[in-house]
């Protein structure tokens, strides 16, 4: 009867032991269209949270590939970071943004597109540059799209989810300032700068 009464205690406990597992954590398959910031906004989670629980270093994901989402049972603190974009954006900053990202980044990888549009906020937090969306992107020669006006044409949706990501998700573009294509850049003093990333044909620095 002991023995008995034993085993169940320790049947009760593996079970008590693997629900805990269970809440601890529970998975996501990646579908057509997902982001992090889409799968960490159903779970009511951070982008943060998502990439260390699944080691990841980059904001890129692959359609089938499984994420384990943490926990929500334990209170988390989602206060944006001090690396995250601290302004407001308005329908107009919104837009306008998605228009250079149309044309700076059309065909490039989506996760390419987000790093464009972090690029233009991380340069609002920026000393170095104009504290604000328009004022950066009109910033005097900075954008070769707004020197000769491709800037002006009806933005993407991917662009458009896309600067939504950034503005979710801003401060995971490391510091990036500035972006150029190698191979068909004709001033090459970024190339004197730091990397940040390679992302399709734009290297990233600061």
């Amino acid at each position: 009867m002991r023995k008995w009464v034993g085993a169940l205690s320790v049947s009760m406990a593996v079970i008590i032991f693997g629900a805990n597992e269970t809440e601890a954590s529970s998975s996501h398959t990646v579908q057509s269209g997902d982001t992090l910031w889409s799968i960490a906004n159903n779970h009511d989670v951070s982008v943060e949270e998502i990439k260390n629980t699944n080691n990841k270093s980059e904001s890129m994901i692959h359609v089938g590939e499984s994420l384990q989402i943490p926990s929500t049972d334990n209170e988390q603190d989602h206060s944006p970071s001090a690396n995250e974009y601290s302004g407001t954006a308005s329908e107009e900053d919104k837009r306008l943004l998605s228009q250079l990202v149309t044309a700076e980044a059309t065909g490039e990888p989506y996760e390419g597109q987000v790093a464009v549009a972090e690029v233009v906020l991380n340069r609002v937090e920026s000393s170095k540059f104009p504290n604000t969306i328009q004022g950066v992107i009109h910033e005097q020669g900075q954008f070769t799209p707004v020197q000769n006006g491709s800037i002006n044409q009806v933005p993407t949706d991917t662009a458009e989810r896309a600067v939504e990501e950034a503005l979710n998700n801003s401060g995971q573009g490391h510091g990036s300032l500035f972006f150029y294509n190698p191979q068909t850049a004709t001033n090459l003093w970024n190339a004197t700068r730091e990397e940040t990333k390679t992302i399709g044909n734009h290297v990233f620095s600061k």
